[in-house]
């Protein structure tokens, strides 16, 4: 039994949509890390099959992305998969570590910036009450309706 996969499977049974997709996140890094290591012991298996895993897992982060909401950035994300997916085939094809080295760096930048975001959400929802209570009535005020 894997503990990391165990892990990941309670965490992500009551999570949050944003916790979702920073564990993802990290399970493409993961996939990533031991692709580099099967690539250091020679083992072309479990390199090809850790890099499809982090190929899946890209793609379905990928195509979870909210086009209509998310305007700008999900445009934004969906060419950033799109060129993680692409260097991921190059990388595998020209066996280059280095590659996947470049992508892991890349990933764990926007992984920071997911991870920050949940880091605001907790905040915010352990905001003391009045404070919260006050922002919904500012938020919900007819002056802001017509802002």
């Amino acid at each position: 039994m894997n503990p990391g996969l165990t892990y990941r499977e309670v965490a992500a049974a009551g999570a949050n949509p944003v916790r979702l997709v920073v564990l993802l996140y990290e399970q493409a890094v993961e996939d990533l890390r031991r692709a580099l290591a099967a690539h250091a012991r020679g083992d072309i298996e479990g390199r090809t099959r850790d890099l499809n895993h982090a190929l899946l897992v890209i793609g379905h982060l990928q195509a979870s992305l909210d086009r209509e909401r998310g305007g700008v950035v999900a445009a934004n994300l969906d060419r950033f998969y799109n060129q993680v997916r692409r260097a991921l085939t190059e990388a595998q094809f020209q066996q280059a570590p280095a590659q996947l080295e470049q992508q892991i760096s890349l990933l764990m930048l926007v992984h920071d910036a997911w991870d920050e975001i949940e880091r605001g959400a907790q905040m915010a929802n352990t905001a003391p009450a009045s404070a919260r209570s006050r922002a919904d009535e500012e938020a919900s005020s007819p002056a802001e309706w017509n802002g």
